[in-house]
């Protein structure tokens, strides 16, 4: 039952009705990635979608999955022997709006304090 709500209710948990609707009505599978998403076409070929394993990450489409998914090749990576070039980085997660972004030196959320401005400007204080 709360699969059911999520899918009703959210779409950053997967998949939504309209999805499900659509890929039992015209979709056909392609595909499955180390990660567990699900890759499906158009029967007619037109369309290309995918049915993310847990919460809807578009930087969690591999390489490979990615080329295809964006019309850049025809052959999705199980048709063909693929292999990710020496240049591609492994997946990583976009830390983006959690506790382990990136933040640099003199960020307000950093924990330590912001470096003393230099040269001949003064803050402006109310009052003055």
């Amino acid at each position: 039952m709360k699969n059911l709500l999520l899918e009703i209710l959210t779409w950053w948990n997967g998949r939504t009705m309209g999805t499900r609707y659509f890929t039992w009505r015209k979709g056909e599978f392609v595909g499955e990635d180390e990660f567990g998403n699900k890759y499906y076409r158009e029967r007619n070929g037109k369309k290309r979608w995918v049915i993310y394993n847990g919460l809807v990450e578009a930087s969690a489409i591999p390489p490979g999955w990615h080329g295809w998914m964006h019309h850049r090749v025809d052959t999705p990576p199980t048709d063909e022997t693929y292999h990710a070039k020496h240049w591609q980085k492994p997946h990583h997660a976009n830390l983006t709006g959690t506790a382990a972004a990136y933040r640099p030196h003199g960020s307000i959320l950093t924990p330590e304090s912001r470096p003393t401005v230099t040269g001949d400007y003064d803050a402006w204080t109310p009052g003055q």
